[in-house]
């Protein structure tokens, strides 16, 4: 007997182990996922179906080229498709991905106002972003019965849209006014945001967020509410709070923006997104939940499932992506996982020779613009070669936003740490315009390396703890990023980028 209890234990932790990461190209385990889907920063996510394939795309806030659109055939491994969104509009938060018809449209707040963009294609090419002139966040897109679109706010609100859904048709009307948080528990605040709806039988299905996506970790949840119209009255579901996080010993923290979604063969799942106990500076990710529904036409999570325990994979054909952080930067054009922060100038940078070449920008890391990936892993070493032309400064960093960074960078002949903000030279007249250098993150405590050759790794004096780079402490909703930095008169030239989990 305590040897069949053991092997069954030891199945688990293998199927644990296995199943991380789903963005990553290895196996996950033979039956079942762990959560999350994507690890790292992948906040707010929409996803649609069409056919057996699904999509989906998140908040991209300040980075550039913005609105990353992922593909799946099995929900659990994802591939890049493309970049919907060029021009830089400013911060582009929760987006809605939908299909009307036979084309695709993104809806998106930014700036105080919203947009779309659409495509004939998933593939693009995608239409420039308009301006719908509406306030509000979060737009959630519906079709009614008749065929009339609307877009739903965070406020409670809808605006009803034009049959080609590229202008607004009419006034904002509020419909509902969310479920009430009992005043004892520890939120941030009421907040009601990101609504998404479906259409199951009479029922149209309203789900949202509410308690504040940062603050508290038992804050942020998922709501939901019925309503045999669009324009209400809406009946708030018995099982609420849907998801939410009720303690701090929970790994996964702040759990909400959840969209209800049917599989092709019939079943129902939620994605949501929220924050990793001890990885707050990971970001919101993304996190994946089957759903039941009951005999009086509400759903909810099946009793004994919960987010940080293997789950039965969906049935669907399974699918592999082939999806790495490693560039040898070979090709014309970025590969998907780089983005800009604060915009993307294509006169800044050029691609040949199995290089990548940036011009200085700025005279510190915060105001260089630099280029970012998103790290996956709790623990990793990222590295990469640069040849440094002129007046120029290069680096490799770990960014957060324009005033919160850090990293090890290189000039002409010296090697410069750069702590929270404070830089300066920690080893002198060691390099000659060349140089390799490396970050290896272990649970947040990072050490930086230079090397002459590639081979023989020099550790700096200087080591940096990252932990608190995150939007509890720095506010932004941002994530702690992985980052080529070119500063200065002339230009940085990178090669062979690596990117390597530590177990």
């Amino acid at each position: 007997m305590n040897k069949i209890i053991i092997t069954i234990f030891l199945i688990h932790v293998s199927v644990f182990a296995n199943a991380q990461y789903q963005t990553k190209p290895n196996e996950k385990g033979k039956d079942y996922y762990i959560n999350p889907i994507f690890a790292g920063d992948y906040a707010d996510p929409s996803i649609l179906r069409d056919g057996d394939t699904y999509y989906m795309v998140h908040s991209s806030f300040e980075y550039y080229p913005g609105l990353l659109i992922w593909q799946s055939k099995d929900l659990i491994n994802w591939e890049p498709v493309t970049h919907a969104l060029h021009k830089n509009i400013g911060n582009v938060w929760a987006p809605d991905l939908v299909k009307y018809k036979d084309k695709f449209y993104i809806y998106f707040p930014a700036n105080g106002t919203n947009y779309v963009v659409s495509a004939d294609s998933i593939n693009g090419k995608w239409s420039e972003p308009i301006d719908l002139k509406t306030g509000g966040i979060d737009p959630g897109h519906i079709t009614d019965e008749n065929g009339k679109r609307y877009l739903f706010f965070s406020s409670g609100s809808f605006i009803p849209l034009a049959d080609d859904g590229l202008s607004v048709r009419g006034e904002s009307k509020h419909t509902y006014d969310g479920w009430k948080i009992p005043r004892q528990w520890s939120i941030e605040c009421f907040c009601m945001e990101g609504p998404k709806l479906v259409k199951r039988g009479d029922y149209y299905y309203l789900t949202v967020a509410e308690g504040g996506t940062g603050g508290p970790a038992t804050g942020h949840m998922v709501i939901s509410a019925r309503s045999k119209s669009l324009f209400g009255p809406w009946e708030n579901s018995p099982y609420n709070p849907i998801i939410r996080t009720t303690k701090e010993s929970e790994r996964w923290k702040s759990k909400g923006h959840g969209t209800l979604f049917e599989d092709s063969k019939g079943n129902w799942w939620m994605i949501f997104h929220a924050y990793e106990k001890d990885f707050y500076n990971k970001g919101r990710q993304t996190l994946l939940l089957p759903v039941e529904w009951t005999k009086d036409g509400w759903y909810k999570i099946p009793d004994g499932i919960t987010e940080d325990e293997p789950i039965k994979k969906p049935n669907l054909p399974a699918s592999k992506s082939s999806f790495t952080l490693n560039d040898s930067f070979e090709g014309k054009s970025l590969k998907p996982q780089w983005e800009f922060f604060g915009g993307a100038d294509s006169n800044r940078f050029e691609l040949g020779n199995n290089s990548l070449s940036i011009n200085g920008k700025g005279d510190y890391v915060g105001s260089s613009s630099p280029l970012l990936c998103i790290p996956l892993d709790h623990s990793y070493n990222a590295e990469v070669e640069l040849l440094i032309e002129g007046k120029a400064t290069g680096g490799l960093v770990l960014f957060y936003n324009s005033g919160a960074f850090s990293g090890i960078l290189a000039n002409n002949g010296n090697i410069l740490a750069n702590l929270h903000g404070w830089q300066f030279e920690t080893e002198k007249n060691v390099i000659e315009k060349h140089v390799f250098l490396r970050l290896k993150n272990v649970n947040n405590t990072v050490d930086m390396y230079y090397s002459t050759d590639g081979d023989k790794w020099n550790k700096i004096e200087n080591s940096l703890e990252v932990s608190g780079m995150h939007h509890n402490v720095l506010s932004g909703f941002l994530s702690l990023r992985i980052g080529l930095t070119a500063m200065g008169e002339g230009k940085v030239t990178f090669k062979n980028f690596k990117y390597h989990p530590i177990d």
